[in-house]
């Protein structure tokens, strides 16, 4: 074909192409993730990561041995699309032990990830036009599922000072009467800070239906983090085991919601996702009712991390109010260094060898920040500061770059 009428094709083409998906934001962490992967394939540049937030630990054994298992015996088939009632059942049994909440297996839907968790949440409530409270910075990807869904994001700017967590007060005054939710993270991503109790319990008492996400929940560093359910049953919690089990593979998540939206879910889930893998859920029984030594273990040597990362970029002239008390995460103030924080991550990654995420990937608010992860080697890190000291402070880039 000759080239012009291959571009005049390609051309028509793109034009098919949804509003959806031509509109959807990128998620550039994983912009940064794959460009750091093309320098290491193509320059063999030893590239730090520090970008992603994914455990670096093997998953626990006794998991591991636990879909063997369960592969070998033939359990390879779809199951229940609510998920395994033995699964659901101790999920039910970890939120009584570790909150004192009573839910019914009847509430749990089991996901392939809590991404599709996100997802069957966010479509079983919204309507075009709804509004879904979130803060500022925050995940990524949740204006993105709002906006595919027809939604609308109203954002609330958080500051450093108050540790990147709104109040019940300033939501309040966002309210109107087509908001549908309002979004807690806590421990939160990118920010690593927990939600005080105080303020769940006032947020809960608000009127919108809560959309707790607790997938960091167990990667706390003294202290508790509190879920949702301990202050009201009108919310649905995400949740899953790839951050505290080490199972970001796996691809094994849960909804726990009210009792009205089960079954509405629980079509949604047939028709898009069918049901979480066989074996992968026989895993996660076993991941909840003996991986809790080892999940501890992997919060203690993060703890570690946690503590050198952060002596280590004050150090090098970041800003950090407050230490971040959860998930793997510190978010810093890099404007000492520049204000766009896409073109400095980038920057530092091509320059230092260091891969992490622009604060810009997490809202506007995030502008001028940068994520560092500990989900990383104490070694790693330590290389990883080292390369950002020489670049940062002494204008000299990474060698093997």
């Amino acid at each position: 074909m000759p080239r012009d009428a291959a571009r005049e094709r390609e051309d028509e083409l793109s034009r098919r192409v949804s509003r959806r998906a031509r509109d959807i934001q990128p998620f550039l962490v994983m912009d940064v993730l794959e460009r750091a992967q093309t320098l290491e394939r193509e320059t063999h540049t030893d590239i730090v990561h520090l970008e992603v937030g994914e455990p670096d630990f093997p998953t626990p054994a006794c998991i591991v041995e636990a879909a063997t298992r369960a592969m070998r015996d033939g359990d390879t088939h779809y199951t229940h699309s609510l998920g395994m009632l033995e699964l659901r059942e101790a999920i039910a049994a970890w939120y009584a032990t570790h909150y004192r909440v009573r839910i019914s297996p009847e509430q749990i839907i089991v996901t392939s990830g809590s991404s599709p968790a996100i997802l069957l949440v966010l479509a079983a409530l919204l309507e075009p036009g709804d509004e879904v409270i979130l803060s500022d910075p925050r995940y990524a990807c949740y204006p993105n599922f709002v906006r595919l869904l027809d939604g609308i994001t109203v954002n609330i700017a958080v500051e450093e000072a108050e540790a990147f967590q709104y109040t019940a007060a300033q939501v309040q005054t966002h309210l109107t009467p087509r908001s549908k939710a309002i979004v807690i993270n806590s421990p939160a991503n990118p920010t690593g800070t927990l939600l005080p109790s105080v303020e769940m319990a006032r947020l809960a008492e608000l009127g919108p239906l809560i959309i707790s996400d607790e997938i960091y929940h167990g990667l706390v560093y003294g202290g508790r983090a509190s879920s949702i359910l301990e202050y009201t049953d009108r919310a649905f919690v995400l949740n899953g085991f790839s951050k505290f089990f080490a199972m970001t593979g796996w691809r094994l998540g849960y909804v726990i919601a009210p009792p009205s939206f089960v079954r509405p879910m629980q079509k949604l889930q047939q028709n898009l996702f069918v049901s979480a893998g066989s074996f992968v859920q026989r895993a996660g029984i076993v991941a909840l009712q003996a991986a809790l030594p080892d999940a501890q273990r992997m919060v203690e040597i993060y703890d570690q991390r946690r503590r050198v990362m952060l002596a280590g970029l004050r150090e090098i002239g970041f800003g950090i109010q407050h230490d971040p008390t959860g998930a793997f995460y510190v978010f810093a103030n890099a404007k000492r260094f520049g204000n766009d924080s896409h073109t400095l991550a980038f920057e530092i990654l091509e320059r230092a060898g260091v891969a992490i995420a622009p604060g810009i990937d997490f809202g506007p608010h995030g502008e001028g920040y940068l994520r560092f992860s500990y989900a990383n080697s104490l070694e790693n890190i330590q290389e990883g500061l080292r390369r950002l000291r020489q670049y940062l402070l002494h204008g000299e880039p990474y060698r093997g770059a």
